[in-house]
């Protein structure tokens, strides 16, 4: 993970020669270090090759696996952030891949500014933790014996074995966890977690939280920790240590 945005290594993901060349351009005089693949075999021949701190990814590609497959392709091995570019205005679309892990969602045509303002808010979320093992003034918050690292940006679970979070469900648990026992609308959730500048909309939220779920609770489908409530919201009912 780069120490500092302008130190990042990004990977972009676009079968459109034209949108590769923009974005690589864009981003290298930002002072980025930026790859570019057209698709899902050129990408994969990147990951191989190198680590990269983010990966802008096209939702329709050639070759008969989309962009939803490829996230989810690099999602279980990898919370590399990834921001998907798509020309549909599809919900539906958007709400598959928020559930699988995309970090943000950006429709063409874009300002090139807005992506960067999103891609540095990810990114930004995302700082290394501190070197050396350095623990002091590290901000830590205990549940059920699960360990939230807010400094370092790492879960541990009861075992002390580390739960890997995507930004958007790390984000999600840490407002869960600031306002433990308080029931957040989804409105409220939206405003502390991706913000309007974001298009946030209700099933984002409850695909971020389904997600969630799967990795923390002991049976996802009668949740112990982040309880819904009917017609309202979420609240987060887990016993702080």
């Amino acid at each position: 993970m780069a120490t500092a945005q302008n130190d990042a290594h990004l990977l972009i993901v676009d079968d459109d020669p034209r949108i590769r060349q923009m974005l690589t351009r864009y981003f290298e005089g930002e002072g980025y270090s930026v790859s570019a693949a057209s698709d899902g075999t050129e990408m994969r021949l990147r990951l191989r090759q190198q680590n990269f701190d983010a990966i802008l990814l096209d939702l329709v590609l050639p070759g008969g696996v989309d962009g939803l497959d490829l996230a989810r392709e690099i999602r279980a091995s990898s919370d590399v952030p990834i921001m998907m570019l798509t020309g549909r205005d599809d919900v539906v679309d958007r709400i598959v891949g928020l559930e699988i892990g995309a970090d943000d969602y950006i429709a063409k045509p874009f300002h090139l500014r807005e992506v960067h303002a999103r891609l540095k808010s990810i990114l930004r979320r995302r700082q290394s933790p501190p070197r050396n093992g350095e623990a002091v003034g590290e901000e830590i918050i205990g549940f059920e014996e699960w360990k939230l690292n807010l400094s370092r940006r790492q879960l541990l679970d009861p075992e002390g074995i580390e739960v890997e979070l995507t930004t958007g469900e790390f984000d999600m648990l840490t407002t869960f966890v600031r306002h433990a026992g308080r029931v957040l609308t989804r409105d409220v959730l939206m405003d502390l977690t991706r913000g309007r500048s974001l298009e946030a909309f209700d099933r984002t939220i409850d695909a971020q939280i389904v997600r969630l779920r799967r990795k923390i609770e002991t049976d996802p489908k009668k949740p112990q920790f982040i309880k819904a409530v009917r017609g309202v919201g979420y609240v987060f009912t887990a016993r702080l240590d």
